[in-house]
């Protein structure tokens, strides 16, 4: 909302206009700050939005690392997480290792690690949720933008075990690719890039880009995925998405794939945000099914693909 503060003499804030009006905040899902501890013992902070009127056990959980990498989630209204609270999903954000925020130290332990020890993190929210009883380790999907797209395929394709399906949006696949397809207005910082992920000249570290390629290693992806796409992205550019399609479909696993020839990096046009949100809403409930608000629970789905 804006308010606007009375300083002479009053000291009042009066209410000029609400943002949202239609958002109600007795229908909003809380956001918790939680911690837990890594594999090799860092203090990993995140944030747990969970179903209202649900309680906290044994949930379906959609995982939603967040883009950047370089960047972090914080406390507040976040309109993804409030979505999927509100059909049913309890959603874990962590700020894994070299989100900001947390300093220096903290930071650089990501470099050279997409896919290793940052992707370990992420495992280890996973595996935290389900110790604690929150999350149903059969219903468990993982979602995210950008790099949250990359830590999505990672997911899928280094924990195949973890995962029941994932989202990828405007995800990397390919870090040689990736590194190619770096934008012009991104070139003054292409030898930075090359510290912190990896240079692709350098015998070392091709061999960790490689390792830490999904669309290399496709054929350990056996779950469901839904890739989301702009064609016209400048940093992550569509080939990103392109070749995990081909390399699933040689396998004849069934990718859903949505491409908008109107957006780049994110959807901005709001038709394709409905048509994005719908179809993964959809997606979710076949695969995860929140057996909330009419939703289909997972042995209901698996019952419907036997009838079919």
């Amino acid at each position: 909302g804006r308010f606007y503060f009375d300083t002479d003499g009053q000291e009042k804030a009066t209410l000029l206009c609400d943002r949202t009006p239609w958002l109600k905040e007795e229908q909003m899902a809380d956001m918790k700050p939680i911690v837990y501890t890594s594999r090799d013992g860092l203090t990993i902070h995140g944030y747990l939005t969970l179903p209202k009127g649900r309680e906290a056990k044994n949930l379906p959980v959609v995982i939603n690392p967040h883009g950047g990498p370089w960047a972090r989630d914080g406390w507040g209204f976040n309109n993804e997480a409030q979505f999927l609270a509100n059909r049913g999903y309890a959603v874990l954000q962590m700020n894994f290792r070299g989100s900001t925020g947390y300093g220096r130290k903290f930071w650089e332990t990501s470099f050279k690690q997409w896919g290793k020890t940052m992707q370990d993190d992420i495992t280890d929210g996973v595996q935290w949720l389900v110790k604690q009883g929150v999350a149903d380790p059969k219903r468990v999907a993982i979602y995210g933008g950008s790099y949250g797209g990359y830590a999505t395929l990672a997911g899928i394709t280094f924990t195949p075990e973890l995962y029941a399906c994932g989202v990828d949006y405007v995800g990397v696949s390919n870090l040689f690719t990736f590194m190619n397809t770096i934008p012009p207005y991104w070139e003054p910082g292409r030898k930075m890039f090359y510290e912190m992920v990896g240079d692709p000249a350098a015998d070392k570290d091709s061999v960790l880009m490689a390792s830490a390629s999904p669309v290399m290693h496709a054929d350990k992806i056996v779950c469901p995925l839904f890739i989301a796409q702009g064609r016209n992205d400048p940093r992550v550019n569509v080939d990103e998405s392109d070749q995990m399609v081909k390399a699933l479909e040689a396998r004849g696993v069934k990718v859903e794939y949505m491409v908008k020839d109107n957006e780049g990096h994110g959807f901005h046009n709001e038709e394709n945000r409905f048509d994005f949100y719908g179809a993964m809403e959809k997606f979710l409930d076949q695969h995860i099914g929140s057996g909330y608000k009419g939703g289909a629970s997972a042995s209901d789905s698996a019952a419907v693909k036997k009838a079919a």
